[in-house]
C-alpha cells in the first residue's frame, strides 16, 4: 500500500466496514429463511415417504401393474430435464453446481432434450446457449406452495402420457447439512422401483378401488408433484444454507481486511508522528 494516503486508508475502512455490515444482515436474514426452511423440509419429506410407501405397496402387491410409468416400457428418446435453481445471487458455488452438473448431462444426451427451468439462474444460463426451454417458474422457490407445483407438473406428466417425451429427470441441490450440499440427479419417470411380491405378507394384501391402473394413474401424477416439490423446497433450504455460509466468510473476509488496514494505518500514523518528531527536533537544534 505504499503511496497510499492515510485518507485514503481510512475511507477504504469506511467503505469495507458497510460492506461488513451488509454482509453480516444478508447472513443473519439468510440463517432465520433457513431455519424455517428446515421446518417444511421436513415436514414434506413425511408426506413423499407416505405416497412413495403406497406405490411401493401396489408393486409389492399385485403382478397388475399398468407398464406405461414402468421402465422398459418404450425406447428412450427425448429426455425432459428439470433444472431446480435460484432466482438470487450471492449463495457461493450453489447455482454454478447445478448448473455445470445439468449442462454435463444434456451435452451428454444423444438427442436434444427439454428443458423445464424452476428459477431463473438456470434459465438465464440455458437460454443465452440456446437450449430450448420448454417451460419456466420463476417464484422464488419459498413461496411455491404444493398446489402450485401442479403447474410444474402437470404438463410434464401430460407430455409423456402423449409420448412427447419419454423420461424426466430433475437436477437439484440436496441437503446434507448447514454446511454441505450435494448436487443430485432423480429419474421421476420411469419408475425403477423392483417388484417383490414376497416382501408383503398374505394378510396384509390390499385390494384396489375401482382398480389398481386407477388408483396407480392417481398416484403417479401426486408422485411427480410431491417430488418437484419436496425437491423445490429441498433446494430453498440448500441456497439459505449456502448463502449464510458465503455470507459468513464474506463477514470475517471483510472483518480480516479492516484488521489489516487499521494495522496500516497506525502503521502509517506512527511513521507520521515519527516524522513530524524529528524534523522538531532537528528544527531545534539548528537554532541552538
Amino acid at each position: 500500500m505504499a503511496g497510499i494516503s492515510m485518507q485514503d486508508i481510512k475511507r477504504r475502512v469506511k467503505s469495507v466496514t458497510s460492506i461488513e455490515h451488509i454482509t453480516n444482515a444478508m447472513k443473519l436474514v439468510s440463517a432465520a429463511k433457513l431455519r424455517r426452511a428446515k421446518v417444511t423440509f421436513e415436514r414434506t419429506g413425511e408426506y413423499f415417504h407416505f405416497v412413495t410407501e403406497s406405490i411401493q405397496d401396489i408393486f409389492n402387491g399385485s403382478a397388475d401393474i399398468p407398464m406405461k410409468y414402468i421402465e422398459g416400457n418404450r425406447e428412450i428418446k427425448t429426455t425432459c430435464y428439470v433444472v431446480i435453481t435460484s432466482n438470487k445471487g450471492l449463495c457461493g458455488s450453489f447455482n454454478s453446481n447445478v448448473i455445470k452438473q445439468a449442462e454435463a448431462e444434456i451435452k451428454a444426451d444423444p438427442e436434444a432434450p427439454e428443458i423445464v427451468a424452476v428459477g431463473s439462474r438456470g434459465r438465464d444460463y440455458f437460454a443465452r446457449r440456446g437450449y430450448d426451454i420448454c417451460s419456466e417458474y420463476m417464484l422464488p422457490p419459498e413461496d411455491i406452495s404444493f398446489v402450485e407445483t401442479h403447474d410444474v407438473s402437470e404438463p410434464i406428466i401430460r407430455q409423456y402420457e402423449e409420448g412427447k417425451i419419454d423420461e424426466v429427470v430433475m437436477i437439484y441441490t440436496s441437503f446434507v447439512s448447514t454446511l454441505e450440499q450435494r448436487v443430485k440427479i432423480v429419474r421421476l419417470l420411469p419408475f425403477e422401483i423392483k417388484r417383490d411380491l414376497d416382501a408383503m405378507p398374505l394378510e396384509k394384501q390390499v385390494e384396489y378401488e375401482p382398480s389398481i391402473e386407477d388408483v396407480f394413474n392417481y398416484l403417479v401424477p401426486k408422485y411427480v408433484e410431491i417430488m418437484i416439490y419436496s425437491a423445490i423446497v429441498e433446494s430453498a433450504t440448500c441456497e439459505h444454507a449456502a448463502r449464510r455460509m458465503a455470507m459468513e466468510n464474506a463477514t470475517d473476509n471483510a472483518n480480516n481486511m479492516i484488521a489489516d488496514l487499521t494495522l496500516f494505518y497506525n502503521r502509517a500514523r506512527q511513521a507520521a508522528i515519527t516524522s513530524e518528531i524529528t524534523e522538531i527536533v532537528s528544527g531545534a537544534d539548528a537554532l541552538k
